[in-house]
């Protein structure tokens, strides 16, 4: 079962999500939260395996509060949910530990698979559009960096053609016909990629490839 608090300060985008969440077999609601600081303290009681995050509320935004979540509950993993697909923060809350984020004008079932994927330890966001948004917000702020290019240097030629393929948008199986690799070589290969950059997800590899300049906007 899939434990999931939900974090809003709308109380009735709170009440549609739960009905929703509820409706699922493979997920229970442990908790609501109406702003940030709620949300660490009831991520701290409650336990959930997922967090869903709104980015724009009172006290302390979900950027903040991510921050706070995965730094203090790495097992934690937080969904961040934006009103808009291009959304100024998406970077910075990827950044902060989310493992991915959904526009709220999603489908039900868009939502529900979207915990799910997150729960598995993988990015919920569609590669090509996730792609085109650290492109254009990486390249375009240009904030300090939190990958360096020294850290590639700690990578295989293997693994730094992985990264690369990560950063494009492919799924592992996609990376494994691209490079005619065995499956659970490229798992391991990911892995190792993630271990050796301190990285948690495919969400922070991509982000990695831009701000090291591996990849940049227009590679394909």
């Amino acid at each position: 079962m899939i434990k999931v608090l939900i974090v809003d300060d709308q109380v009735l985008v709170r009440a549609g999500f739960r009905m929703i969440l509820e409706a699922q077999d493979d997920m229970s609601v442990a908790g609501e939260a109406g702003d940030g600081e709620e949300a660490l303290r009831l991520t701290r009681e409650l336990l959930p395996d997922v967090v869903l995050m709104d980015l724009h509320m009172p006290r302390a935004d979900g950027i903040t509060a991510t921050g706070a979540i995965t730094a203090e509950l790495p097992g934690v993993r937080v969904l961040a949910l934006s009103t808009f697909d291009l959304d100024e923060y998406v970077v910075d809350v990827l950044r902060a530990g989310a493992s991915g984020f959904l526009p709220k004008d999603i489908s039900p079932e868009e939502l529900v698979e979207g915990v799910r994927v997150v729960h598995r330890g993988e990015a919920a966001v569609a590669p090509r559009l996730l792609t085109r948004l650290i492109g254009t917000f990486v390249q375009a702020a240009r904030p300090r960096h939190t990958t360096t290019s020294e850290q590639l240097t700690g990578l295989t030629d293997r693994e730094r053609e992985v990264l690369v393929l990560i950063a494009r948008g492919q799924s592992n199986t996609e990376i494994s016909r691209t490079l005619q690799l065995a499956a659970s070589t490229v798992k391991n290969h990911v892995n190792s990629v993630f271990a050796k950059l301190g990285i948690r997800d495919r969400a922070q590899a991509v982000i990695a490839a831009y701000e090291t300049g591996l990849v940049t906007p227009g590679d394909s």
